[in-house]
């Protein structure tokens, strides 16, 4: 449940300060929503979080293994990361405004944000945005455009967090498709505590045909919204 907004403005071009201040803001536990009506920005916390496990708790189902083992997609970082948040915007109601859109943008460009993607041929069939801090790693959103896609890039995904030392990850709002896989929820003070550890120590990325990604840790001491 949603616990408290604080509404934000942004310049239409968003600052390398305002980009210090998203990411020591996630960095803190909030996360960024815009209004599905208004399209107003806020920043949002909740008092449960919800984690995607990175270790032998996390599963996924039998059916799964065989798409993978045909490999029928092929997994990118960041190969059309507009694309990726085109995908996850496209929805009847989306909390993806264009003022967001643009910050994700921006913390893409300064090495804070990415997107795993599946591919098939040239074609971008699902992926997950996300924003990454250190070894925590946010899942901002998913979509698919192939059955199955955005399953097998959260699987794949997941094997690469655990290969390259990733701590959290952090899938925010629990609902039935992520609990198959084994998530769970934390409290928020719980959460707050273990992402201290994980947003100041590097990590990687790098997918199975080899593009890489390499996260950045977090060191600001600017003070919270609360």
């Amino acid at each position: 449940m949603i616990a408290t907004t604080i509404a934000m403005d942004f310049c239409q071009t968003v600052t390398p300060s305002e980009i210090a201040t998203v990411i020591d803001s996630y960095a803190r536990g909030w996360f960024l929503m815009a209004d599905e009506d208004s399209s107003d920005l806020g920043w949002y916390r909740s008092r449960d979080r919800c984690l995607m496990p990175l270790d032998n708790r996390f599963r996924y189902p039998r059916s799964l293994r065989r798409v993978l083992n045909q490999q029928r997609f092929e997994f990118a970082i960041s190969r059309d990361f507009l694309g990726t948040i085109a995908g996850c915007a496209d929805r009847p109601s989306t909390w993806i405004s264009d003022e967001l859109a643009e910050i994700y943008q921006q913390l893409q460009r300064y090495g804070w944000a990415l997107s795993w993607e599946a591919w098939q041929g040239d074609r971008l069939v699902g992926g997950i945005l996300g924003v990454a801090i250190g070894s925590l790693f946010i899942g901002e959103s998913m979509f698919y455009h192939e059955p199955e896609a955005s399953k097998a890039a959260l699987v794949t995904l997941v094997q690469a967090l655990q290969q390259g030392g990733w701590q959290v990850f952090d899938v925010q709002l629990t609902n039935p498709h992520l609990e198959r896989f084994g998530s769970f929820c934390v409290s928020d003070r719980q959460y707050s505590a273990q992402i201290q550890t994980a947003i100041a120590r590097p990590a990687k990325l790098v997918t199975p045909t080899g593009d890489s990604f390499a996260s950045q840790p977090h060191s600001s001491t600017a003070s919270d919204h609360g």
